[in-house]
Order: structure tokens, then sequence, then C-alpha cells
């Protein structure tokens, strides 16, 4: 599990966003080391800001309760990218455990921070797969408020692809149609693999491109550090891939990806809003990445959430993940649920069947 090996939690340590702490948690079996699992503080008062895209009463409403009654908040897992990454074991564990163990550990760092004079409000315990969510209601998990937000976007991978070509051959006569468009306005970019030495010389202008896309979210709970991307082709090499998009011999954008063994994760990105609406870069982007998995050998893609009905334009389907959310005050938390729904943005998308 690439996210709770030491290169990448050491670079969550040397550039994590500006108002999260992060720790991290051994579980042991008498003396032997048996686990580990990732925990994030997030401090929302250091926000500039929630996400601008959404100027409405009920994103006001969300932003108001959330300064005033979510602004320290724990989670249980990563919130910097979407899948169960929040814990690995060694051994076989069965869910009354694994429940407890969570448990006891927002306990112990909500205590930590009481110490600190800092009241944690709510505790988040994010992305599970549907059967593991099943099994953890089982136990200590039946009490605790259940979430579902928007699903995470996977595109399993033919294993009998294995070039861009068989991808294209396989798509329906509209979405090969759309995948030629798109290449066309494509025309005149230059994508090139970026190197350590390039993302720190390019690294201002992959802040501000990554920093305008993030501001421009429905919602955000954190902004990068401005090294974080250096730090991680630092950090974890090969592991990590950042390609550039140039015009002009200018970056207008950029992805990047995340090596997990048979899986490829999407991680951050970033465009120059001008370039993207005239040579539909984003769809590109994704085209890309998707070239990527395929070419190098890689069973599926994990897209993320948002922009789920483009995703799915290329191939992805969604899996629902949940999570789980109390609040340390009583009162508030009998009322989660309601509270939830009501902040919760909706979902109106239509998935897209790409393929023959």
């Amino acid at each position: 599990m690439f996210f709770l090996q030491t290169p990448y939690l050491s670079v969550l340590e040397r550039s994590a966003p500006v108002n999260m702490e992060c720790f991290y948690i051994g579980i042991f079996e008498n003396s032997e080391l048996i686990g580990v699992s990732l925990a994030q503080y997030l401090d929302l008062n250091k926000l500039e800001s929630f996400g601008e895209r959404d100027q409405c009463i009920k994103t006001a409403i969300r932003n108001f309760i959330f300064k005033n009654f979510a602004s320290h908040t724990l989670f249980l897992g990563n919130n910097m990218i979407t899948g169960q990454n929040g814990y690995v074991f060694s051994k076989e564990i069965d869910f009354e455990h694994i429940s407890e163990i969570l448990l006891q550990s927002a306990d112990e760092i909500t205590q930590y921070f009481k110490q600190k004079g800092v009241t944690i409000h709510l505790v988040s315990f994010k992305d599970f797969y549907q059967n593991c969510a099943i099994e953890l209601k089982q136990f200590r998990f039946k009490h605790i408020y259940e979430f579902n937000t928007q699903p995470n976007m996977v595109f399993n991978l033919d294993e009998n692809w294995k070039s861009a070509d068989d991808y294209i051959t396989a798509l329906s006569k509209k979405y090969r149609d759309q995948y030629k468009r798109a290449h066309k306005k494509f025309n005149g970019i230059l994508v090139k693999n970026l190197s350590f030495e390039e993302v720190v010389q390019y690294e201002n202008t992959i802040y501000d491109l990554y920093h305008y896309v993030a501001k421009n979210a429905p919602f955000n709970t954190f902004f990068l550090a401005k090294n974080h991307f250096s730090t991680l082709k630092g950090q974890c090499g090969n592991r990590f891939q950042i390609f550039g998009y140039f015009f002009n011999d200018k970056l207008v954008g950029f992805h990047t990806l995340l090596l997990n063994d048979e899986t490829l994760e999407t991680y951050f990105l970033g465009y120059d809003e001008t370039i993207q609406k005239e040579n539909m870069l984003y769809l590109n982007m994704l085209y890309n990445m998707t070239e990527y998995g395929i070419e190098n050998g890689f069973k599926r893609i994990i897209f993320g959430r948002t922009a789920l009905e483009i995703k799915s334009s290329v191939g992805a389907t969604p899996v629902q993940m949940s999570g789980f959310i109390y609040h340390n005050n009583k009162i508030i938390n009998k009322y989660i649920g309601k509270i939830f729904k009501q902040l919760e943005p909706e979902l109106n998308w239509q998935q897209r069947h790409p393929f023959k």
C-alpha cells in the first residue's frame, strides 16, 4: 500500500497542507508492529476559502456551519486522495478489532488536542468500500452516522488492451468521434514527463495552475503546500509521475499519477482555463492517463471524485464509498444525519457508456 509506506508519509510530514497536521499510528500486538494507520487533523479556520464555484445560499449556510461548528476536524484516513487508504495490516484482522482500533485512535488524538486546549468538533472515518462498511456496522460503528458522497470513479482496464489503439477500437462511434475531436483540438500542445529538476524549475507555475482549479472546486478543506509536488517527486521518484502540458513553450497545464502496485492513482492537476476551454485540455488529460495505464500494464485507474460525467465518458464507472462521521457535541451529533443531508451538494449527472 503505497500511501502508508515511508516515502509517501515523509512527503506528508514535509509538505502537508498548511492547515493540516498528520498522525502516524502504529498498531501493535504485544510488541510486534502488525499495522499502520493515518489520521489527519484539519483546522478549517486557516483556510482561505471552502471553494468559490457555487455561490448560493446553501453554500453560505454550509460555510457558516463549518466555520463555527466544525472548524476542528479529525479524519481517520487520507483526506487528500479517494479510496480506502486509511490503514493496512500485515496479517488478517477481523472487523471487530478494526472498528475498535479506529475508534481508539480517534479518542487518543482527540485527548491529545484537548490537552493542548483544542476541541475536536467532527471526527470522520473516510472512504470504505461497501463490503467493509457493512462489516464495520456490525460492531462499534453501528451507532455512528454513515454517509455516501460522490462515488469514486474507477476504470477497470480490459486486460486484452495493449495499446491506445486497442482502447480506441473498443469505443462506440460516438465516443471514438469524441476522442478524435479532442485530439484535434490538442494540436500544438506538447506533453512532457517532468524530471525532479524540471518540477523544481516550474514549481511556482505548477502551484498557480493547481491553485486555480482547487479554488474553483465546489468544496475544499485544504490547499496543498507550495513545495508539495517537488517533495513528492524527490521522495517517491518514478512512483510519482508529473506530466507538463506546454503551449508555445509555456507551461499551461499538468497532471500527476501515483503508481500503486497494479493500480494507477490519479492525483492533483491544474490548467490555464483559457487553454482548457479552447483545447479540451482536461478531456485530453483523462485520455493520456488512460493510455499511460494501458501501456504500462495497470489493472485499474482510480479517477477519484468530481467531474463524474466526463470521467464516465472515458470509461470509468462509479463505485460507491461510505464514510462515518460523528460530532463531539452530543446535541449536534443527535441530528448529524439531518444536518449532513442539508449540507451535501445535490448530485445530478448522467453516466456515459462509451464502449461498443
